[in-house]
């Protein structure tokens, strides 16, 4: 219901993950995955005709069962503040206020998990991809990039929008996902994109979904090479 972007392995799996506050039952039937809740924190919400617990609360609850990496991308996408909102849905689903209170009254077993995943999440990464990046990038000590950042030239005209910006260094690290090359219409707007951030200056570096999550570290490598030939040192 919050449409929180999940590893493969979770939107594969079967079932409806209905939950119940205790002392009632988990539920049990077919297609169902039950839980009993014991979160006296949790706030009930009717979206779509569904009851279903809070964005923050949710939030909590998935610290016992995502990696911290995608932990926090979950976190990232639901305090997101698009720049273009779809119609009709509010966001952001919870503020970065909303969480950090949520956690400090969270007694289930994963809290340190959630309290370490809060200190990871950051306003304006638009995907799951985007946010794993980010954190290699951290991870392997490379300076915090601006994110989903409007780039324009010295006279003003608009270039595009860069996903992860070391401002300083003139390096953008991009995450070039399948739909990009899927879909020729949106393909040729990237190319045109990068074109216009290469003939004004800034160096782009796209890594594609195989190296993000099949070799990591020389993705980011790529993206260190490019900061430390701007000048850029630890």
């Amino acid at each position: 219901m919050w449409r929180i972007p999940l590893p493969d392995e979770f939107r594969r799996s079967e079932g409806v993950h209905v939950g119940r506050m205790s002392p009632n039952r988990a539920s049990r039937a077919r297609g169902v995955r039950g839980h009993a809740f014991t979160d006296t924190g949790i706030r009930i919400e009717r979206r779509y005709g569904f009851r279903f617990t809070d964005a923050a609360s949710t939030w909590c609850h998935l610290a016992g069962v995502l990696s911290h990496d995608d932990l926090v991308a979950a976190g990232d996408h639901l305090i997101l503040v698009p720049k273009k909102a779809q119609p009709g849905e509010a966001r952001p689903y919870a503020t970065i206020e909303q969480l950090t209170d949520r956690v400090k009254s969270y007694s289930g077993r994963h809290v340190r998990a959630a309290r370490r995943a809060l200190l990871d999440i950051r306003q304006g990464a638009e995907s799951r991809p985007e946010t794993i990046l980010r954190l290699h990038m951290m991870r392997a000590g490379l300076p915090e990039p601006e994110l989903n950042v409007d780039v324009f030239s010295a006279s003003g005209t608009f270039l595009g929008r860069a996903d992860s910006l070391f401002r300083d260094f003139r390096v953008i690290a991009e995450y070039d996902g399948e739909q990009h090359r899927t879909d020729s219409v949106q393909y040729n707007k990237d190319m045109l994109r990068i074109e216009g951030f290469v003939r004004n200056k800034w160096t782009p570096i796209r890594v594609r979904k195989g190296q993000l999550f099949g070799d990591p570290e020389a993705a980011v490598a790529r993206i260190e090479g490019a900061l430390r030939d701007a000048g850029w040192r630890p």
